[in-house]
């Protein structure tokens, strides 16, 4: 192996005996020290090249094949910011936060502050922090636009307690959602694979080889030309219910990137409103709910006047 002489970049040049391995697991051979996922987000972010061009995680490698991979610089350790927090519960192991629409979650390349971690370092400065060094306590993501509820862990066995629950899907998780049309049949359950979009890579999509996802709905009311619709994903996948709700034909309201748009919203209508689980101190299983944000419930009542 030949190393490109960089101080973000190392480029290895590899020959025959490796030929026809997947280009992540290839990845996790030469950084066993790095996690499978971050491998994985570099290749899908383009910061690994295989003989100049992006390749998918997937990619089998031939002898010949020259990989660049590049190492992006690590964003500063997350701070404390006093960004008002609305907890609706808390105890020694967890907190239950109603998260308001333009809010992130954890910082990220292009946004490094001014995130939920932010805030919650601040309301709690001894958190314990995860192994993910800019993910202190997160072990579930809302999007940005994405109002409601989510939890927020304060220690290592508080964290593990709820991944558990989390990969064995025992969190209930109810979103109300606006999509245009009619939504026909009144309940039913969406289930189509999602992956990176080949043609667009910061977009999911329906692809054969993606991830398996499955999306339960209820129909709550109609309205002229549109549906207030209960989801309950079961899976937990990025970007799962836009995409799903779209790829049947009824686009989530306000939504740019898959959705319709809306004169009355400047945000997709999409609210966590219902977060179930068993909580780390009791074991005992407790329910939360938020309501309607005034900007939704106020779409809502415009909708119903038009």
């Amino acid at each position: 192996m030949n190393r490109v002489a960089s101080p973000n970049t190392r480029a290895f040049q590899f020959d025959s005996p490796v030929a026809g391995i997947r280009l992540d697991r290839y990845l996790a051979q030469l950084f066993p020290q790095l996690s499978r996922a971050y491998l994985q987000r570099l290749i899908v972010q383009d910061h690994v090249l295989v003989n100049g061009d992006s390749a998918k995680t997937s990619h089998r490698l031939g002898g010949t094949d020259r990989v660049t991979v590049e190492f992006p610089p690590s964003p500063a350790h997350p701070l404390p910011e006093p960004i008002p927090l609305p907890v609706i519960y808390e105890d020694k192991d967890i907190l239950v936060i109603d998260k308001p629409a333009g809010l992130t979650v954890h910082p990220a390349p292009g946004h490094p502050d001014h995130t939920l971690v932010n805030a919650v370092l601040a309301h709690c400065p001894g958190l314990a922090r995860s192994n993910e060094l800019m993910r202190p306590g997160i072990v579930h993501r809302l999007d940005k636009d994405t109002s409601g509820l989510i939890v927020v862990t304060k220690n290592e066995f508080a964290r593990e307690y709820l991944v558990a629950q989390f990969k064995s899907r025992a969190v209930n998780k109810g979103y109300l959602v606006l999509v245009k049309g009619r939504l026909s049949p009144e309940q039913g359950i969406i289930e189509a694979p999602l992956g990176r979009d080949p043609h667009h890579r910061r977009r999911m999509a329906i692809v054969e080889a993606g991830k398996e996802a499955s999306t339960g709905y209820r129909v709550r009311k109609y309205l002229d030309g549109y549906t207030l619709v209960e989801v309950t994903p079961v899976t937990g996948r990025t970007h799962q219910i836009r995409v799903h709700l779209s790829a049947i034909g009824y686009p989530v309201v306000g939504d740019p990137v898959y959705g319709a748009k809306s004169t009355h919203l400047d945000r997709q209508f999409i609210h966590a409103y219902r977060l179930g689980f068993c909580l780390p101190s009791t074991e005992e299983y407790q329910e939360f709910t938020s309501p309607l944000p005034l900007d939704l419930e106020q779409a809502l009542e415009n909708l119903s006047k038009s």
